[in-house]
């Protein structure tokens, strides 16, 4: 089964994600299998799903996530545009209720920070958010396939992502909400480029970043 190779991925991508966390397997493979509903959704964090968090969306939440899509997608590249943006969305209202409003682009050096994700969590609760806009019919030009995994630890850290696939063309593409804190867009790339090790430019991962009064140093 696809899902079990990915399962084992992440539980070899929590040695570099989160050292001092283990990978809860169980929930992982549950939140995975499970079908979210907009009043009833569980949230990974911590590292490795270390905590799960229930959440919901409220009918006038959720309008502001439909909304996007009130116009319909010219075509699958602007369905992925407005996919990437609503990821955006979902994270920030979700975080007000989970406690990850201060999660932090990447993994290392934000240990001091609340609320933080790894690529694991990220992966995963992406596909969460894009199971909801798939039951609301908010993506009939995409398909959500397994999370997906590059490196091992060869070629560089290793780093899982959330993946969807173009019907029409049949194109994956690599749907990745680790490179940003949170509430920004979703990076959503071609499954080739992001799996040699594609990083935005303009992403804040290992650069020298203004400290806000009350938060840590860095």
């Amino acid at each position: 089964m696809k899902f079990l190779t990915s399962l084992l991925s992440s539980s070899v991508l929590v040695l570099y994600c989160n050292a001092s966390v283990q990978a809860a397997l169980a929930d992982v493979s549950r939140i995975f299998h499970q079908t979210p509903q907009l009043n009833q959704f569980e949230i990974c964090q911590g590292g490795g799903c270390a905590e799960v968090s229930s959440a919901l969306l409220t009918s006038l939440e959720w309008s502001a996530v439909s909304g996007i899509f009130n116009h319909p997608a010219k075509n699958a590249e602007d369905e992925r545009k407005k996919i990437a943006q609503a990821i955006g969305v979902l994270e920030d209202l979700v975080g007000r209720k989970v406690g990850t409003s201060a999660d932090r682009a990447g993994t290392f050096d934000n240990a001091g920070y609340p609320g933080q994700q790894d690529c694991n969590d990220e992966a995963i609760n992406s596909t969460t958010y894009m199971r909801l806009l798939k039951q609301q019919g908010l993506m009939p030009l995409h398909e959500i396939e397994d999370i997906r995994t590059r490196n091992f630890f060869v070629t560089g850290w290793p780093h899982s992502t959330a993946v969807i696939r173009e019907i029409k063309s049949g194109e994956r593409y690599a749907v990745d909400s680790w490179f940003y804190d949170n509430g920004h867009a979703a990076t959503i790339v071609p499954f080739s480029l992001w799996k040699s090790g594609y990083m935005p430019d303009d992403s804040p991962i290992g650069k020298e970043r203004t400290v806000k009064t009350g938060n840590p140093q860095k």
